[in-house]
C-alpha cells in the first residue's frame, strides 16, 4: 500500500502534463499583418523577402502576449516595411498548418504614410512595392497568392474611392446605427490552406470562426479583434 501511495502523485503530475500539452497543441498561433498600399498614380502593394529562407511574403507577424491583433499588425508592418501606416478596412484572414498547429493571420487594408521612418527588421532582407498582379506573382506561398488575389482588389478600390472623394455641402440624411455599420464593413474572407500548401479553400469569415474559435482559451480571446 505504501508503494501505491508513493506513485500516485507522480502519476497525477504526468496526467496533468499530458492534458496541458494536449491543450497547448490545440491553441492556434495568432498573427496579424497588412495589405499595405503605397499610393500614387498607380498604387503599389508591399511584399517582403524573409532573410531565413528568401521567400517573398506579405508583411505580418505573431502577436506579443497581451497585444491586440490590430496593434500587432501595425507594429509588424512598421518593422517589415519601415513605414508608418494608416489603417482602414479589415480585409479577412487565412489559416494554415505550422509545426502541428494552426496559424491564423488577420489582415487589414493599410496605406503607407510618408517616407520610411526606420530600417527593416533583421528578419527581412528587402521590401518591394509592386502592382497587384506583380505582387501576387512575386509571393512564394500559394495561400498568400490566393489571399492577395481575393482581397487586393478591395483595397485598391477603397484607396481609389478615397483619393477621388471630395467634400460636399449636401445635407447628410440621418441613418440608423445598423445601416452605418453595414456601409463601412468590408466583405471579409477567410482562406484555409492544406498541409501541403497547395489546395486553398475560401470561406466566409464567420463560418471559419466557428471552426476554430472553440479551440482558443478565454485568456487569449482579448488578442483577437
Amino acid at each position: 500500500m505504501r508503494g501505491v501511495f508513493a506513485l500516485a502523485p507522480s502519476a497525477l503530475v504526468l496526467h496533468t502534463i499530458d492534458m496541458a500539452d494536449s491543450l497547448k497543441s490545440r491553441v492556434p498561433i495568432l498573427a496579424a499583418g497588412g495589405i499595405v498600399l503605397l499610393e500614387g498614380a498607380k498604387p503599389r502593394i508591399a511584399v517582403v523577402r524573409l532573410r531565413r529562407d528568401k521567400s517573398w511574403v506579405l508583411p505580418k507577424g505573431k502577436l506579443n502576449p497581451g497585444e491586440s491583433a490590430l496593434a500587432a499588425a501595425k507594429r509588424e508592418v512598421l518593422e517589415e516595411t519601415g513605414h508608418e501606416v494608416s489603417v482602414h478596412e479589415f480585409l479577412g484572414s487565412m489559416s494554415y498548418p505550422v509545426a502541428g498547429k494552426v496559424k491564423i493571420v488577420q489582415f487589414w487594408h493599410m496605406r503607407a504614410v510618408g517616407p520610411p521612418v526606420r530600417e527593416l527588421t533583421s528578419d527581412v532582407k528587402a521590401v518591394k512595392w509592386l502592382p497587384l498582379k506583380e505582387a501576387v506573382d512575386a509571393l512564394t506561398r500559394a495561400h498568400e497568392k490566393a489571399f492577395l488575389a481575393n482581397v487586393g482588389p478591395l483595397a485598391l478600390k477603397s484607396a481609389k474611392q478615397a483619393a477621388g472623394a471630395k467634400p460636399t455641402k449636401q445635407p447628410v440624411r440621418p441613418r440608423s446605427k445598423r445601416q452605418g455599420r453595414r456601409d463601412t464593413m468590408a466583405p471579409a474572407v477567410h482562406l484555409i490552406a492544406s498541409e501541403s500548401g497547395g489546395a486553398v479553400k475560401r470561406k466566409k469569415l464567420v463560418e471559419a470562426l466557428k471552426g476554430w474559435i472553440g479551440n482558443v482559451p478565454q485568456s487569449l480571446m482579448r488578442g483577437i479583434d
